[in-house]
């Protein structure tokens, strides 16, 4: 098996420099640089990452922790994290909370004793922010939930504006028996809600119906179901996830109600299914690979200036009209 001392040789240089070179070192040239990395390549070396970050007291794997992992938004997400991530010579940890509070003490007390570089993470309502700093040794990046705090950089969808034009989608093409299924597991669902609200609010419009329930299928399958069966039942139902929206669709589905004809539906976050079921949904899409490659940019700000100032940036959504929601007839 080579060790750096062999890469060292092989490229002539020292072993130092190889280090500099595994460090992402801009004080490198790029032709010692190329160098060095086609004599990693040549003598299939692999760096021992655990010695090597006992040594600096620095790792070269950050942690990512995600509420849901069944969610298709975390899941591209991740993707995105970890492509940013491998750019940069760093590895990935995945952990999923499941909105569970003490799920996340455990895997950031965890991650805290990895001694990974740095966490990325959605955290649950019941996170503080103050009592997780351990001392400024973990960097975070808070990504979909804001938190009350003035120390950590956060990536955030503008959910109020997102969800505002959504519904006024819906009410331009007609409909105003408007319901709407919202998460209850973070700030998330609850701006989500109160976007719903100030367009229906505009239209001079109150809601037929509010769920707020887990973000959950099989809640949201419950809650449609609920809305499907009242007197004064919604034309239009309007859902703040990917899973709700998924709950809602096989409801109205299983109850035979026609999409968009009788009952529209519009939601959070596009998927792989929600342009191929028919009719296909209407959609409000986050840009996943722009959240996750900024959120894991500041994060390697941060490791390198852990004094700067926070950074909040936050993004629009995207709407994509479909056949759920056509004009109503």
């Amino acid at each position: 098996m080579s060790n750096i001392k062999d890469v060292a040789k092989a490229a002539g240089v020292s072993t130092a420099t190889v280090s500099r070179v595994l460090a992402h070192s801009a004080i490198i040239k790029p032709e010692t640089r190329e160098r060095v990395l086609e004599a990693i390549a040549q003598l299939n070396y692999r760096p021992n990452l655990i010695a090597r970050s006992l040594r600096v007291q620095k790792s070269a794997r950050i942690g990512l922790v995600v509420s849901d992992i069944r969610n298709p938004f975390f899941t591209a997400i991740g993707r995105a994290v970890e492509d940013a991530a491998y750019e940069q010579g760093y590895s990935v940890l995945m952990c999923n909370t499941d909105e569970n509070p003490e799920k996340e003490e455990l895997y950031l007390n965890l991650l805290r004793d990895e001694n990974v570089a740095g966490v990325i993470f959605s955290p649950t309502q019941q996170f503080n922010m103050a009592s997780h700093t351990y001392g400024g040794r973990m960097p975070f990046v808070i990504i979909d939930r804001s938190v009350d705090s003035h120390e950590a950089d956060m990536v955030l969808l503008d959910n109020v504006s997102a969800a505002c034009e959504l519904t006024k989608h819906l009410i331009d093409n007609g409909y105003r028996k408007l319901a709407g299924l919202f998460g209850d597991a973070s700030t998330t669902g609850q701006d989500r809600h109160r976007g719903f609200l100030q367009a229906l609010q505009e239209h001079h419009l109150n809601p037929v119906g509010v769920h707020f329930v887990s973000p959950r299928i099989k809640q949201g399958y419950d809650a449609t179901l609920a809305l499907l069966e009242q007197a004064d039942r919604p034309d239009a139902i309007f859902t703040s996830n990917s899973l709700l929206t998924a709950g809602a669709f096989q409801a109205m589905r299983d109850k035979k109600i026609s999409v968009p004809n009788e009952v529209a539906l519009v939601g959070f976050d596009e998927t792989t299914w929600d342009a191929l079921v028919d009719p296909p949904i209407t959609v409000m899409a986050q840009p996943t690979e722009e959240i996750g490659r900024i959120a894991t940019e500041l994060l390697f700000r941060r490791i390198q200036e852990p004094t700067r100032s926070p950074e909040t940036v936050t993004l629009k959504g995207s709407l994509i009209a479909r056949g759920s929601s056509t004009k109503r007839k």
